[in-house]
């Protein structure tokens, strides 16, 4: 029999959520000392008319403040399985402190970060509360798909993964972060 957590907690939140498998995407926003990112994986398709999409952004974050304003444009980048350094660059927790190679792009969703599997262009369309995160609620204004062989970097169990199963990799921890993480960390919290 499975085992139920009574009253809720929430590492056992944490840990349930966790058992949805998500891609990983590098949110994207020009700031004022230039482009900015983050890492997350709370992100999904709203409507197909309109094109809407859902990104969720803890209010401590940095990005937060950059996503606030209706209008705002920023860039989901949906990560390709070799770009598990870039996804833990934005975490704030990069490999042996150094920072990996990638470089921006300019299109008209903002700043996209070259190389990457997929990316979704948006102007913020809406921002609503949703506890400790707001729910950015982007209106697509471009989209792009990376070349092929189309193979996405996924989370799960606190993992990376890829969809062969070679990939198995502890994904940055909570307590790494400092007290100003960049990252949306709900299935990731420690």
């Amino acid at each position: 029999m499975a085992d139920f957590h009574s009253p809720l907690e929430s590492r056992a939140f944490f840990d349930t959520v966790g058992l949805f498998a998500t891609g990983v995407c590098v949110i994207t926003a020009r700031g004022a000392a230039g482009p900015h990112g983050m890492t997350a994986n709370a992100v999904t398709s709203l409507s197909r008319d309109p094109m809407l999409i859902i990104a969720c952004v803890s209010k401590r974050a940095q990005m937060s403040e950059y996503l606030s304003t209706t209008g705002a444009r920023f860039t989901i980048n949906i990560l390709r399985d070799e770009q598990m350094a870039i996804s833990n660059h934005f975490a704030g927790r990069s490999d042996e402190g150094e920072s990996p190679s990638f470089r921006f792009v300019e299109w008209d969703g903002g700043p996209r970060i070259e190389g990457v599997l997929a990316a979704v262009g948006c102007d913020v369309h809406e921002c609503l509360p949703g506890g400790d995160h707001l729910m950015v609620i982007g209106r697509v204004v471009c989209l792009h798909q990376g070349i092929e062989p189309h193979k996405p970097l996924l989370y799960f169990k606190s993992r990376y993964h890829d969809l062969t199963g070679g990939l198995n990799r502890a994904a940055p921890a909570r307590e790494d972060l400092g007290d100003d993480p960049q990252l949306f960390w709900d299935p990731w919290e420690s």
